[in-house]
């Protein structure tokens, strides 16, 4: 049979697994699935503030999904493409990063000696403390969750924890690292800029600035172009042969863009955990030396040495997330039960109902990386307004709104935006925030699938 691609996407609160061939007509999805990593856990040194996640927990899931592809397929895959959450880092160490076993469908690892994952969403660095560290050279603006300044947190607030390791890097290296027995992590530029400290014109560290302030340098990975090849597998891999080319590990948005950008008139909008509007720079172009903090855009680097404007809100369907599990505390103070899988559904549906609601919602809980001081609130609540779908309506609607602040309407009209693709699984399951993008946007609005991110990582490769 036709050869195929694996592509993976390790995700906030997923991953996805999807199988590429090629057809007569292009690559086409053969197979995919999904499985929620349900991994959060506490922080035991950050506290309430700490946002981790156990890589147990999403090993599991991804080893989960591969077994549930096709047997047949998954012997035919000559390359594997993985994408993940950026700015997150995990720690492990280089030679017993994992172990090997056989499961039902031929050999698999699970991590060995790795810590916990602290994730993008991760609040532990403050403003206070940001602004106490040494000023990056880099065009990207320093926020808490970046794996740096994580970095940083450990050496000030835990230094033994750090010297257990010797090898750090995001979720989606670790995996790189393990399937190909790398002795040193390489990650790709998309993810060394989502660090911090990285300055993205000559492709390197700021060991200088670093080495100057007490940063363990050695656990900075190596850093190659996205789209190249890490290495290749060391053994076979849940049936998938051994010597299958690995690319180095990608950053999920950008493969969610890669799935479905086109034409350069398109800007896409992805809606998962997180939230993100994008459009595509002209070719040559290059981001200022020093970013201005008080932008709600950032330069993300994407593939060929080009670059995205993204407006990157920290909200997106964490929001709705955490708006059902407030709906299933109340009803649990009532003393009901309710299951929060069974919310989503009803309140969906409850708001489609209501086609207007003059409830205004800022949903910013989790603030904005240029404005993290800055909460939710709601304002212009009637009596009336009260309803399950109106307020359902609201927050949807609130998310959008927040992201058109961003980039506005006007600003993607003068660059020539003509048509809007939606992306990410919140946008996929979610019809009345399709409603409310279609509202906003005066353009046609075109939607993916829900594992972009995993498609765009076997389309690089």
């Amino acid at each position: 049979g036709p050869s195929c691609v694996l592509g993976i996407d390790l995700g906030t609160t997923s991953v996805k697994a999807a199988l590429v061939a090629g057809t007569e007509r292009g690559l086409a999805l053969a197979q995919s699935c999904s499985r929620e990593t349900q991994a959060h856990s506490d922080s035991l040194e950050a506290g309430p503030q700490g946002m981790e996640q156990d890589v147990q927990k999403i090993l599991r899931a991804l080893n989960e999904c591969l077994a549930a592809l096709p047997q047949q397929q998954l012997q035919r895959v000559t390359h594997i493409g993985i994408s993940g959450q950026m700015h997150g880092v995990v720690f492990w160490k280089s030679d017993q990063g994992c172990k090997w076993s056989e499961s039902g469908t031929g050999p698999a690892f699970e991590p060995d000696k790795v810590s916990h994952l602290v994730t993008w969403q991760d609040g532990r660095c403050s403003p206070t403390f940001l602004s106490s560290l040494p000023l990056p050279q880099s065009h990207v603006s320093l926020a808490t969750g970046f794996g740096c300044a994580t970095v940083y947190w450990y050496l000030k607030n835990s230094p033994d924890f750090l010297k257990a390791y010797d090898a750090a890097g995001t979720i989606q290296d670790y995996v790189v690292a393990m399937l190909c027995d790398l002795k040193k992590p390489l990650m790709s530029v998309q993810n060394a800029a989502s660090w911090g400290y990285f300055n993205c014109r000559n492709k390197s560290w700021n060991t200088d600035i670093l080495k100057k302030s007490g940063f363990p340098v050695h656990l900075l990975p190596e850093v190659g172009d996205p789209g190249s090849i890490a290495g290749s597998t060391t053994c076979a891999w849940h049936g998938i042969p051994k010597g299958a080319k690995v690319g180095i590990a990608l950053g999920d948005f950008q493969c969610s863009v890669y799935s479905c950008l086109t034409e350069r008139t398109d800007a896409v909008l992805n809606v998962s955990t997180s939230a993100q509007l994008t459009i595509s720079m002209p070719p040559g172009f290059q981001p200022p030396e020093a970013p201005d903090p008080s932008s709600a855009v950032t330069y993300f680097p994407y593939f060929n040495g080009d670059y995205l404007a993204v407006a990157a809100s920290l909200n997106g369907g964490n929001v709705l997330a955490t708006f059902v599990g407030m709906v299933a505390q109340w009803a649990q103070e009532l003393g009901l039960q309710v299951q929060e899988s069974a919310i989503y559904p009803r309140i969906i549906q409850a708001a489609l109902a209501q086609k207007h609601s003059k409830l205004s919602v800022h949903p910013t809980i989790f603030g904005e990386r240029h404005l993290p001081e800055q909460l939710a609130s709601v304002s212009s609540i009637g009596a009336s307004e009260l309803s399950l779908g109106h307020v359902t309506r609201a927050l949807c609607r609130g998310i959008v709104e927040n992201l058109c602040s961003m980039l506005p309407v006007q600003h993607l009209q003068e660059m020539g935006v003509s048509r809007i693709l939606g992306s990410g699984s919140a946008l996929a399951r979610n019809e009345v925030l399709r409603e409310e993008v279609e509202r906003i946007f005066p353009f046609p609005v075109v939607y993916g699938k829900d594992v972009d991110a995993a498609v765009g990582a076997a389309m690089v490769m």
